[in-house]
């Protein structure tokens, strides 16, 4: 079995070497420091009361106290399955502090999954993901997506596709007051990249251009893409489906109609003066 730890002391501090790997895993600009990030006054992780494909209640609060990894993942998904040896090795090293949780959105019957999580020997609860589950932790559009919750139950970052079992171990190891080397905690405000609900924050979106806007304008547009819903059937606002979905046309182009009414209004505000002056 693969030592965790010890690729811990090695990757982190001779490479963290494909940081490209982790978006919110960046060196400082100003030096070579490597760190992590955690959400800023962060929003207690929603609860749910499922039944595990052991016959167990699977709930957050059974795990009050710990630290939760909570893990959502398909059988057919390739990435999904390749993190399933490091899960299960940092479930054995950190089982007394670490509770990982894993809710598996399979359409398949629970027969077939049950056998395919014995089969891969893994050492942590798996129940099956509702749609309201889903949606309630923002729609989950990529696979595997990873939420890590701090021994309060509050979640403090998201993974989303196959990440290197060192960053999950080393933000383990912050939250529980374990020594992490020279890595450096930072703090953000979320602004829809944890939980959509948080969209309104934003100040930037994905494939939205703003740069031509004046500060007022873009204030404005900003409030018409958290109020206005995106008509791909997502349900979500325009701000929230970009985040979301960041190739929806929709969105895209919904948002740059509100942009070219607010340019083309004041051009024409612009334009009104001078005419009087003819």
């Amino acid at each position: 079995m693969r030592r965790l730890f010890h690729h811990w002391l090695v990757l982190s501090f001779v490479t963290f070497a494909q940081l490209c790997l982790f978006p919110r895993l960046s060196v400082a600009q100003d030096s070579d420091q490597p760190k992590i990030r955690f959400v800023r006054n962060p929003d207690p992780a929603p609860d749910f009361q499922l039944t595990g494909l052991d016959g167990k209640p699977f709930t957050l609060a059974g795990a009050k106290g710990k630290v939760i990894l909570l893990n959502f993942w398909a059988t057919w998904c390739g990435p999904c399955r390749a993190e399933i040896p490091d899960l299960v090795e940092l479930q054995n090293k950190y089982k007394d502090r670490l509770q990982i949780l894993s809710l598996v959105v399979d359409d398949d019957d629970q027969d077939a999954i049950k056998k395919f999580v014995a089969g891969s020997s893994i050492n942590y609860p798996v129940a099956v993901a509702t749609d309201d589950i889903r949606i309630q932790y923002g729609g989950i559009a990529a696979l595997p997506t990873s939420f890590v919750l701090d021994s309060e139950g509050r979640v403090v970052q998201k993974h989303e596709g196959l990440r290197n079992p060192v960053l999950y171990e080393t933000e383990i190891r912050s939250l529980l007051g374990l020594p992490i080397g020279q890595i450096r905690v930072e703090t953000f405000e979320d602004t829809g990249e944890v939980f959509l609900k948080h969209a309104d924050r934003a100040s930037e979106l994905p494939g939205v251009d703003l740069s031509k806007l004046t500060p007022e304008q873009k204030t404005v547009a900003l409030h018409k893409f958290n109020a206005e819903t995106c008509t791909c059937g997502c349900t979500y606002t325009l701000a929230q489906c970009r985040i979301y979905d960041r190739g929806c046309k929709v969105s895209q182009a919904a948002t740059a109609k509100i942009i070219a009414a607010l340019t083309a209004a004041s051009s024409g505000a612009a334009a009104a003066p001078s005419k009087k002056q003819k």
